[in-house]
Parts: C-alpha cells; sequence; structure tokens
C-alpha cells in the first residue's frame, strides 16, 4: 500500500474502537476491506471509505483488502470493474497483493447454505416476491411464518441442489434465513440468502445461476479474509444483528466485526447510485466521467487534484451522524492545492480584438511571465506579443460606471507582462456590436510599469492574435439548483439547465497547446482549466476545474473561524 499521510492526530470513534481492541486483545492485527458493488462508478463519498480504509490500516500496521461484491450479474460489468481500480489507484492507493472478489467464495458459501439448511437454520421458499414482501409484515405489524418454512430438510436440500443445476427460472425458489418473523428489526425475519438467477457474471460466466445475496455473503467474506474490523456506513447498521447472526452460525475461520460511520452527503449533489444511473440513462450527463457528476472519474476529468481530495476527507473527520457537508469545503480543498502547485497561463475565453496602431507593423517580441509567481523553482516563459491582440470581452465597456476599472475609451489600463495601452477608438458592426478596438501603446512602459510613476488600477490578461490558439472552454455549475436536492420523483425539477456552457472560439497563448491530457493551469484572471480527455490538435478542448473565489474561507473568517 502507498504511503498516506498519518491521520492518527485526527482522532475519531473509529479509531478508538480499534486502539481498544488492540489494547485489550481483542485483534492481533488490523485488517480492513472497501467492498465495492461493480453496479457503477466511485464517487466522492467512496473517497471517504476509501481513505478510512486504506488509512487505519496503514497507521495501525495492518492491511487493506479491496473485494469486489460481486453478488448480482444483471447490475455487474467488467467496465465497473476496471473503473473502480482506476479510481482507487488515482486516489494514491495500492492494495498490493489483496485484491478479492465475492465470487472467489461462491463455492464455500454455497457450502454455509447448505449447512444451515442441514441444521434446520435455514430452507427453500416458493413464496414469490411480491408474497414473501407481504409476509414480511411493517415496522409495526410481526411478519407471517411462509407456509415452506417448516419443510422437511431433505426436500430444501434437494431443492436447493436443483436450484443450482440450473432447473429453475428466476424467481421460482429462494433460500431463507430461519431467524424469527416476528423480530422488532425487518432484516431478521427470514431473509433472503440464495436466488436464482439466470445471467452471465463477469468473473464466473455461466457457471452459476444462483447467488448469494449481499447480507449473506458480506459477513461470510470478512471472515474468510480474517477481516478485523468491517467498516460500512450507517444504513447497514439495522443488518449488524443479521451479519453477527450468521457468522455465529456457522463454521467460520475467523470472527469480524462490523462497525458504522455516517455516509457523506455533499450539498449541492446527490451520491444516491440509482440516481446518478438515471442521470446517465435519461442523458441529462455524458456518462459516469461527466465532469459535473460527483464520481471520482468525472472529478479527475475536471481537473479535481487526489490530493485535494484527500484533504477534504481529513478536513471533514468521521462522525456517527448524518449531516450535509458544504460543497463549498471541497471546493476550497481543490482551490488551495491548485493555487501552490498549478502553473499560470493566458487564455480569452470571449475575445475581442485590439489593434495598437502604434507598435510595428509585423513585429513580435517574447515578453517574460513566471509560470507559478508561488514557486519560483519551475521558471518562466515567454509569451509572445505582437500589433493586435485579444482581450476578454467583458473587460471592456463604452460607456463605464464608477468603479469600473477596465477598458473603457481614453482610459490606459496594464496589459499583465507587457505595456501600458490607452484605447483610441471603438469599432463596430452594422447592428452596433463592437468588433474591434484602437489604442495606443506607451514603449517606455514595458512589464507594465510607468517611469514616470503614474498610476494604472486596471490591469488585464490578454493573448496575441497572430500567436493564438483556437479552444472550445466548457464551464461548469452545480448540476443541482438546490443545496439539498431531493432523489424522490421531483429529482429532475431540481436539474440545473445552466450546468454547462460552452465556449467555441476562444482564444489561448500558444504553450497552452502542448499540456498533457488532464493537466491543470490556471488561466489567469479566470478560474482553473483541465485539458480534457476528448482533445486532440484538431479540437482543443479544456474544462474549468474550478473558479478563483473562495467562498468557504471568506466565510470562515467572517465567523472568526
Amino acid at each position: 500500500m502507498n504511503e498516506l499521510p498519518s491521520n492518527t492526530a485526527n482522532s475519531n470513534f473509529i479509531r478508538d474502537i480499534i486502539d481498544n481492541d488492540l489494547r485489550d486483545g481483542l485483534c492481533e492485527k488490523v485488517v480492513t476491506r472497501f467492498p465495492p458493488e461493480p453496479n457503477g462508478y466511485l464517487h466522492i463519498g467512496h473517497a471517504k471509505s476509501i481513505y478510512l480504509n486504506f488509512g487505519v490500516a496503514q497507521d495501525f500496521g495492518g492491511r487493506c483488502h479491496l473485494r469486489f461484491d460481486d453478488t448480482n450479474p444483471t447490475r455487474e460489468e467488467q467496465e465497473y470493474i476496471d473503473a473502480i481500480k482506476t479510481d482507487i489507484q488515482w486516489l494514491g492507493l495500492d492494495w498490493g497483493d489483496h485484491l478479492y472478489y465475492a465470487s472467489d467464495y461462491f463455492e464455500q458459501l454455497y457450502d454455509w447454505a447448505v449447512h444451515l439448511i442441514q441444521i434446520g437454520k435455514a430452507y427453500v421458499d416458493d413464496l414469490t416476491a411480491d408474497e414473501i414482501r407481504n409476509y414480511r409484515g411493517t415496522l409495526t405489524e410481526p411478519g407471517r411464518n411462509s407456509p415452506h418454512r417448516d419443510r422437511p430438510t431433505e426436500e430444501s436440500l434437494n431443492l436447493f441442489s436443483r436450484m443450482r443445476k440450473g432447473e429453475f427460472p428466476n424467481g421460482k425458489r429462494v433460500v431463507r434465513a430461519k431467524i424469527d418473523m416476528a423480530s422488532g428489526n425487518i432484516n431478521l425475519r427470514d431473509p433472503i440468502m440464495y436466488r436464482i438467477i439466470h445471467s452471465k457474471h463477469p468473473r464466473t460466466a455461466n457457471k452459476w445461476c444462483i447467488y448469494p445475496t449481499y447480507d449473506f455473503a458480506h459477513g461470510q467474506s470478512d471472515s474468510i479474509e480474517h477481516v478485523s474490523h468491517s467498516i460500512c456506513t450507517l444504513e447497514f447498521e439495522d443488518h449488524r444483528p443479521l451479519y453477527d447472526w450468521f457468522v455465529e452460525n456457522l463454521p467460520v475461520p475467523s470472527r469480524p466485526h462490523q462497525h458504522e460511520f455516517a455516509r457523506l452527503n455533499l450539498s449541492y449533489t446527490i451520491l444516491s447510485k440509482r440516481v446518478l444511473t438515471q442521470l446517465i440513462r435519461d442523458n441529462y450527463v455524458s456518462g459516469w466521467d461527466d465532469p459535473r457528476m460527483p464520481t471520482l472519474s468525472g472529478m479527475r476529468r475536471r481537473g479535481f487534484p487526489s490530493e485535494a481530495i484527500r484533504e477534504f476527507v481529513n478536513r471533514i473527520g468521521v462522525a456517527k451522524n448524518d449531516s450535509v457537508v458544504d460543497i463549498a469545503i471541497l471546493e476550497y480543498c481543490v482551490r488551495d492545492f491548485l493555487n501552490q502547485q498549478a502553473e499560470r497561463r493566458m487564455a480569452v475565453l470571449r475575445p475581442l480584438k485590439v489593434v495598437i496602431e502604434n507598435y510595428p507593423d509585423g513585429k513580435t517580441e517574447d515578453l517574460e511571465a513566471p509560470n507559478n509567481p508561488a514557486k519560483e523553482e519551475v521558471g518562466t516563459r515567454k509569451l509572445p506579443f505582437s500589433r493586435e491582440i485579444y482581450i476578454e470581452r467583458d473587460d471592456f465597456m463604452e460607456a463605464p460606471p464608477k468603479k469600473f476599472f477596465r477598458f473603457a475609451p481614453e482610459r490606459e489600463v496594464r496589459l499583465r507582462y507587457g505595456y501600458l495601452i490607452t484605447c483610441t477608438d471603438v469599432k463596430k458592426d452594422p447592428n452596433g456590436e463592437i468588433i474591434e478596438l484602437r489604442a495606443q501603446y506607451d514603449p517606455a512602459t514595458k512589464g507594465g510599469n510607468a517611469p514616470d510613476g503614474r498610476k494604472v488600477k486596471g490591469t488585464l490578461h490578454w493573448v496575441s492574435a497572430s500567436h493564438a490558439i483556437d479552444a472550445e472552454v466548457h464551464l461548469f455549475e452545480h448540476l443541482f439548483t438546490e443545496s439539498e436536492p431531493r432523489s424522490d420523483e421531483d429529482l429532475l425539477k431540481g436539474i440545473n439547465a445552466s450546468s454547462l456552457e460552452i465556449l467555441h472560439g476562444c482564444k489561448l497563448e500558444p504553450s497552452l497547446g502542448n499540456l498533457d491530457k488532464g493537466q491543470t493551469v490556471q488561466f489567469e484572471r479566470k478560474g482553473y482549466f483541465c485539458t480534457d480527455t476528448d482533445s486532440t490538435s484538431d479540437r482543443i478542448l479544456f474544462n474549468r476545474t474550478i473558479g478563483l473565489r473562495d467562498s468557504w474561507s471568506k466565510t470562515q473568517s467572517s465567523k472568526g473561524g
């Protein structure tokens, strides 16, 4: 496993549990696991669990397993298995030799199901799914025993064997644990252990047509792998008695224990895999790696650094109670990291041409610009400057208000790393649209400073017109308009119709044509941008990672925090 920064100082109740177990001799070696179901891509909520499981294993000198819960072939694909591996490695983690699959244990799980039938603690049931649901009861009413609950052991064993041989269609029969249909915990009302699924499995192909449920496979897989601390989110708290029941009633090789923590809930974000799948299916996003998605692949494509995600997870900590985390904290972590690490570049997203009439026609000179003012060691670069340049259209107003300090008729501004220029004329098309500006420059102000000491308030970024490269730029906003979007039937009402804006004809300094895919830089005065995976030499494409403004740290400062 790759080394993570130690989180020992960030104590939480999970670490306290492990500390106590080691002290009391209840655990000799810490073994954790991250058990994703390969039915979709990982999201930012999974990152919290991943860093927790890998982090505590490292800090306590143990190990963390990656185990795929591949027990439902109708929803699982090799694509998802590969994507999950890629995401975990991108987060900086390595499971080493400890890669496992629930399907590795199918034969053992089958034998254990046979064992439970043999000792009278499981049976084959013929009720349909709807009938099982009706018999189960409600939170206020106890369930009723299935008419097949007392089926003779030999009959259940025979039927289970025939289920395995593929003699019955989907849904015809299931295997259920025989626990307590009157239990206050519905999970203990004879839960399903096996169901018939005639579907090709990504790893075992057509070898099996019966598959264990998550509740039956999970704890037993933990036991086989000698997991000491099975750490999961709070929605599995009510499943813990069932987890323990199986462990106690089977001849398993170890006795793992389940511990729950609060899952991540993020403002303006939905982390339900069902909803994310719906967004893709209904074409609200382009796929799992759409940069608006909260998936790790989407965040990577957008330019979020994994180091920032790790810092975010460390900041929010591990708690027992659910709460909603402000997405501005994540954005702060991204912005803080990129401010230190990302190189600076010039890009004009909505270009307006400026012709500097007194600059020699055909002349080009190279101006010196730092790659990152915060890191002198990354050096400088050359910016070509010529008679015609592009500035941002929003940086010019023909009749500016008082506090507008950028370009305007007869006003002097500073070109970043360049000269002072003054607007002398405005060219318009027949419809009155401004199409070009004319200006004069002061040759004595190279570098942007006036030798006579005159003050200039406005500073503009720019790109030389004859050297600029064209690009397409995608600007993103939150996918949902509400801070706590609903995941029910009103979901689609909360989708932000302005979550994506596509800009064509953007003008970039020439060095931006040589970036690696996925590399993030700061477009000066505009934000942080990343080259998209679909970018080519014929279609240069950038995604806005995040803007320059930081709402969260300002909020904290106003609170005195």
